[in-house]
């Protein structure tokens, strides 16, 4: 999903793919949806565009029915995103790619921020910091 925005006659487009993922047969399971991508163009960064873009993301989630939004950023860019409304989640670590072929997050510099939409994901909200996800989206997308 893109969001273009253009301010005065110059255009300039911020890109972000969104991932909705239900856990399967996993007791308390529930529906999460994640950021894949989100590139803002270098000569319109410190505008807002991204933090529209970000907070955009998030009430996407949120209307399509996810009871989480989660995903890894590379922790430099962690301030950016809670200052988007995400939540940091220390030592939470997403493993994607496959079973067979596991791709946890904590072999980059990346961090886990999440924010929590539905009463059922707020019950558990306290379980995800520190704990080692299962996401397996596949080879493509390997993180989500």
């Amino acid at each position: 999903m893109a969001f273009p925005f253009q301010d005065g006659g110059d255009a300039g487009v911020q890109a972000m793919i969104l991932f909705l993922k239900k856990a399967k047969n996993k007791p308390n399971s529930a529906t999460a949806s994640g950021i894949s991508a989100m590139v803002t163009d270098e000569n319109l960064r410190a505008m807002g565009y991204g933090r529209g873009v970000a907070q955009a993301a998030r009430e996407k989630m949120e209307a399509r029915g996810a009871d989480l939004g989660i995903f890894t950023c590379d922790s430099y860019l962690m301030r950016f995103y809670e200052g988007a409304g995400w939540k940091h989640l220390p030592g939470t670590v997403l493993i994607g790619g496959t079973p067979e072929e596991p791709f946890p997050s904590d072999q980059f510099d990346k961090v886990t921020l999440a924010r929590f939409f539905s009463a059922k994901a707020k019950d558990v909200e306290a379980d995800f910091v520190g704990a080692r996800i299962e996401l397996y989206p596949g080879e493509i997308d390997k993180l989500w």
